[in-house]
């Protein structure tokens, strides 16, 4: 390695630019959603900033969403035919992610949880269900999960896969609690939802006759940025 490359590895203080306030609000929406409870000042910093924050992400194909109503901020790709013509050519930073049958069948379950929540309850509260709650309702839809134990088991597994999405957080460990987070709202809004819907009623049904399950049959919601920003 000659002494230009060693040079152009190595910064000095002074090639520094000005540091900003929002830099580390900044590289945690690059990292996943920003909730208004989550540890750390970030949600202060993008309230704070959010100007400059949106400027910084529009510059590289990005939108910045902030709703300060659900607290939750997080980034959306800018569609390519929506920039000017003099933008160049920006790579896709998300990539999509499609969920298996189950967890998609999950959501849609959470989705009419938070939708019943905040037409009955005050929003600024928490929408939290027991696990065993959605235990019930997950053996009557779901097709041979008649054992209790080995449904309960599945069904832990499809809420900590949600969990990373940040789609819920577990609430209490025991007994089992989930808190069904405001992010699944922009991710599934209503229309969607329905259509969703519909599509599992139909892959139920097919499951229920005994038919077998085409492969791309499981993958039925397609979650436009969450697992890049994690």
């Amino acid at each position: 390695m000659d002494g230009n490359e060693n040079q152009n590895d190595t910064l000095s203080p002074d090639s520094l630019p000005p540091p900003v306030p929002w830099a580390p609000a900044a590289v945690r929406l690059l990292q996943s959603i920003v909730y208004h409870d989550d540890a750390g000042d970030h949600w202060n910093q993008i309230l704070a900033g959010v100007t400059p924050l949106s400027d910084y992400f529009a510059r590289i194909g990005l939108m910045l969403i902030v709703n300060e109503e659900d607290g939750m901020a997080y980034l959306r790709q800018i569609e390519p035919e929506v920039l000017p013509p003099d933008y160049p050519s920006i790579p896709r930073l998300f990539r999509s992610v499609r969920l298996t049958f189950e967890a998609s069948l999950l959501c849609v379950l959470l989705r009419d949880e938070l939708r019943r929540f905040e037409e009955e309850i005050h929003r600024d509260d928490r929408c939290v269900i027991e696990q065993s709650s959605l235990l019930e309702i997950w053996q009557s839809l779901v097709p041979g999960e008649d054992d209790a134990v080995r449904a309960n088991r599945n069904l832990g597994g499809q809420l900590r896969k949600l969990e990373e999405l940040k789609f819920v957080r577990q609430f209490e460990k025991q007994p089992p609690s989930w808190e069904v987070r405001r992010i699944l709202k922009a991710r599934l809004p209503l229309a969607d939802l329905e259509r969703l819907r519909a599509d599992l009623e139909t892959e139920l049904m097919r499951r229920s006759n005994g038919a077998d399950a085409p492969e791309s049959a499981t993958e039925v919601l397609d979650d436009n940025e969450e697992d890049s920003n994690e």
